[in-house]
């Protein structure tokens, strides 16, 4: 993975490094922790220019994030609350409550969760599902993305060859981030086998 994303910078500077990030978006497997901190690497190598680096990782966020709220816009509400209906453990209620809570906290974790591995993708989605008004989302992405990018583009830019210690940290972050929503799956799924039911579906809106 890091010499495919090496490979690509190496041939298209930093539109590569914006590339690899718009796909890390839609693919989270492929690390942010990897790119960035690369990206700054190249910067203080001469390979590419420090503030093109950053506005491309940034762009890339944006274009990655946009393909996900589009997903979701085209999914729709109706359609994730039918194919909710049919999951087992899942109450209707549920992905109500989570849409209730949404509409009063999505701007907080859209900006927040760019932050957040894993989550700083999937979020994107309800925020479709919800139609977030375009502009708000676009301008809480770019926030958001541009302070993570800035970070960790700058540490690897500072670390110069030993930029790969980023990466140890950002997987300690991780794998915490992991285990607490590891632990609030299992929670979810004790209270369901413990309280069973398909909940009530409101009305449409």
């Amino acid at each position: 993975m890091e010499t495919w994303i090496n490979d690509l910078m190496e041939t298209l500077g930093a539109p590569g490094a914006g590339i690899a990030v718009a796909l890390e978006n839609l693919f989270p497997p492929i690390p942010s922790e990897v790119i960035l901190p690369l990206a700054g690497f190249a910067s203080a190598n001469g390979r590419m220019d420090l503030i093109a680096a950053l506005l491309w990782t940034t762009l890339g966020s944006v274009v990655g994030a946009l393909a996900l709220y589009g997903v979701g816009a085209l999914f729709g509400r109706e359609r994730t609350l039918a194919i909710a209906a049919r999951l087992p453990l899942v109450k209707v209620a549920d992905i109500e409550r989570t849409e209730a809570w949404f509409l009063r906290h999505g701007t907080k974790a859209v900006f927040f969760g760019r932050m957040v591995p894993i989550f700083r993708s999937l979020v994107s989605v309800p925020a479709g599902v919800e139609r977030m008004p375009l502009p708000v989302f676009l301008v809480l992405t770019t926030l958001g993305s541009a302070l993570w990018n800035t970070a960790f583009v700058s540490a690897g830019y500072v670390l110069g060859d030993n930029w790969e210690e980023v990466t140890g940290y950002v997987s300690v972050y991780s794998k915490a981030v992991l285990v607490v929503a590891a632990g609030a799956v299992l929670w979810f799924l004790g209270l369901r086998l413990l309280r069973p039911g398909r909940g009530v579906r409101r009305g449409n809106r």
